[in-house]
């Protein structure tokens, strides 16, 4: 598949299937916005308009969805508190608490990172990424806390962008899971695309269907019935910590999409009111876009989480563990 601005084209890589279904796993959008924009007018099966959700085209059939430009509405500032890192005149590095947005989107309208940073910044960041998302090179979940790298001028936005996309970027998170992972220590490949049964998760696909992912995990201590671990990405796949970890059989902790606690472990997050995944991006490190100097940078393990492992560990490891965090 191949896309150009606006314009999503490619062929049908199974056929049989209905339509819409057809293209919604072949361009990522889902059923219904393909459908939409049928109705438009907008979607063209061998050089010819479709309009017909349920015809079942043959497989290779070329297609061609044109997509419109997204008109989003520009961001407000707001006066919302943020933990600065470090701050220059190029970009800013944010410890981001779970449960905040990073940037508005449907049912997000205001009080995301953005809306903070707009007024932090006052205006000055980077408008490569568009009046919805300025200044945004990458994104961490909602329910993920953890740093994150802002850029406040083009030139390092660009910079930035380009060591993401050579996966040159230092980026380590601290997790806990249901279970403990065997080996110890490995590496998870698996490449990670859209979901064909349900449009907002994320899926392990065939090589050569979605992006190329890969997570190097190590434990560092054992929990009851869990296990704290850090994990390393070569990548930066949506939900790619999350999708790697349950495919080996071992989801994090209060992910409400990917998991389900063991039994005797959801009392604990129960009684701790902890409704997140047990996931915190605890390392960024990177080239300065401009300075081209080494900057690296850690943040602690957040509150809840240590208190999720404290009830998990054996009293007498307690302080020992501490230390891994």
């Amino acid at each position: 598949m191949g896309g150009s601005g606006n314009v999503i084209s490619g062929c049908i890589s199974v056929g049989g299937q209905r339509l819409d279904r057809a293209l919604a796993d072949a361009s990522g959008l889902s059923r219904e916005r393909v459908k939409a924009l049928m109705d438009e007018g907008r979607v063209e099966l061998a050089g010819a308009v479709v309009r017909q959700a349920s015809m079942k085209p043959a497989q290779d059939t070329p297609f061609v969805i044109h997509v419109p430009e997204a008109a989003p509405a520009e961001a407000v500032a707001q006066d919302i508190p943020l933990v600065v890192v470090y701050e220059d005149a190029d970009l800013i590095v944010i410890d981001k608490p779970a449960g905040m947005v990073v940037h508005p989107a449907a049912g997000n309208l205001d009080g995301t990172l953005v809306n903070a940073l707009l007024h932090h910044c006052r205006g000055q960041l980077s408008g490569i990424g568009g009046v919805a998302r300025p200044g945004i090179v990458h994104r961490i979940d909602k329910d993920t806390s953890g740093l994150l790298v802002v850029a406040k001028t083009d030139a390092a936005h660009e910079g930035l962008a380009k060591q993401f996309a050579d996966h040159s970027i230092t980026r380590a998170y601290k997790a806990v899971t249901a279970g403990q992972p065997i080996p110890p220590v490995g590496t998870i490949r698996g490449a990670i695309a859209r979901s064909s049964h349900d449009r907002k998760k994320m899926a392990l696909v065939a090589d050569g269907r979605g992006k190329h992912a890969v997570t190097h995990y190590r434990t560092l201590a054992g929990l009851d019935g869990a296990a704290l671990i850090e994990c390393r990405l070569e990548t930066g796949r949506t939900h790619q910590v999350r999708v790697h970890l349950a495919s080996i059989g071992h989801a994090l902790l209060g992910d409400p999409v990917y998991g389900r606690p063991p039994s005797r472990i959801r009392p604990i997050l129960q009684r701790l009111g902890f409704c997140r995944q047990a996931l915190h991006a605890a390392e960024l490190g990177f080239l300065h876009p401009i300075s081209s100097q080494p900057v690296h940078f850690t943040s602690p393990t957040p509150v809840d989480m240590r208190e999720l492992i404290v009830e998990l560990c054996a009293p007498e490891e307690g302080a020992a563990i501490m230390t891994k965090l």
